[in-house]
């Protein structure tokens, strides 16, 4: 296969909703062009955005299959073992578009070169519904409200973040109130049978996060999210152990080296690693086979677009014995479909599985540019 980059362009566009999306459109000698997408943070964009235009000045030139290659010579010699949120972004998103197009130049999708589909649906829970939660009898009442349209919208499970006021580690009796209530009206809006999934967002001691861990558990929750900062695995295990709710983490590590103390102290029943900043769609199928090793299930983060990201996502998520279900922001999906020329399918709680060669969907150039911000 005589294939090589031969240009690499990012697209920083406005979501019309909390933050940025980035895009990288990559071409093969071939005339092939694949899809990356790299994680955002409001305010980190341009350092991403700096990395890619340089990434993707060098790898001009490199061939389309030489992916594990690209990956540690970017580590190694570009950034010199000195890792950081923005550069595993941006190898994320030419790693995804790396794969895209070796999936279109063979005609197959990258699950198929991955060793092959597990699944054929995979279940999402819906994220970015509740948001800048004050604790008011007037916001739980809001939630409840949305938590049920969600429902006959067709999603069988919620995330959200229920605890208000700053993140501090230690939460008021109030605000512990007001989580506990939030919580109940949500569960009695929704019924017994669907799934709510609690964020903490790395806030909280120990000791706090396990007094609001059993606040809440009366009302039967999935899962706890990142109770206190993956930092500290002997914490995370701590919580676990005296919670009785299943605990996830791992959103803010990048590569398989970090999720190793994870597993060591048996702080997690599940990891949420985002396939847009752990190092791309290789890299995430390699820390969930670390995962099922240690009996952890894997429920990948994706606070991205429901279009490359997700799409990246559910390639990797395909070839996953311990898959458990993935994330979709419903606040993205208005502008995601302005931009993709044949969405993913999602129909009642599910995506399907895309057939297409590469990640599965295309993007539409002149509606990246129409939205572009630089």
């Amino acid at each position: 296969m005589n294939d090589t980059i031969r240009h690499v362009e990012p697209f920083l566009i406005d979501s019309g909703g909390p933050k940025a999306w980035l895009f990288v459109r990559m071409e093969s000698s071939s005339g092939h062009v694949g899809w990356g997408e790299a994680y955002t943070v409001t305010g980190r964009e341009a350092a991403v955005l700096a990395l890619i235009k340089e990434l993707g000045r060098q790898i001009i030139g490199r061939g389309i299959h030489t992916i594990r290659d690209f990956k540690r010579t970017a580590f190694l010699d570009f950034a010199i073992k000195r890792g950081s949120l923005e550069f595993h972004c941006a190898v994320s998103a030419i790693e995804i578009a790396m794969w895209d197009i070796v999936g279109k130049r063979v005609g197959q999708p990258v699950y198929n070169l991955l060793g092959g589909a597990c699944q054929s649906s995979f279940k999402v829970y819906a994220n970015g519904w509740l948001r800048k939660f004050d604790g008011s009898t007037q916001a739980i009442e809001a939630g409840a409200r949305k938590a049920a349209e969600l429902i006959e919208a067709g999603f069988r499970a919620l995330k959200f973040d229920p605890f208000p006021g700053p993140w501090r580690p230690f939460i008021s009796r109030g605000d512990r109130q007001a989580a506990k209530e939030c919580v109940r009206s949500i569960r009695e809006a929704v019924g017994p049978d669907v799934e709510l999934l609690i964020e903490a967002h790395r806030r909280f001691t120990t000791a706090s996060a396990i007094s609001v861990a059993r606040d809440i558990a009366p009302f039967d929750p999935y899962w706890l999210e990142e109770p206190v900062p993956s930092s500290h695995p002997e914490g995370l295990a701590e919580v676990r152990r005296a919670c009785g709710i299943p605990v996830v983490s791992g959103e803010d590590l990048y590569s398989k080296s970090a999720f190793n103390p994870l597993f060591a102290a048996r702080a997690v029943d599940i990891i949420n690693p985002d396939v847009t900043n752990c190092g791309g769609i290789l890299e995430l199928t390699e820390i969930a086979a670390m995962a099922d090793a240690c009996l952890v299930a894997v429920s990948p983060h994706n606070y991205n677009s429901p279009t490359v990201g997700l799409a990246a996502t559910i390639q990797a998520c395909a070839t996953m014995p311990n898959f458990l279900i993935t994330e979709y922001f419903v606040n993205f999906a208005e502008r995601a479909s302005t931009i993709v020329k044949e969405p993913l399918l999602l129909k009642d709680g599910s995506v399907s599985l895309p057939s297409a060669p590469g990640i599965g969907l295309e993007l539409d150039e002149a509606a990246l540019r129409q939205y572009q911000i630089s």
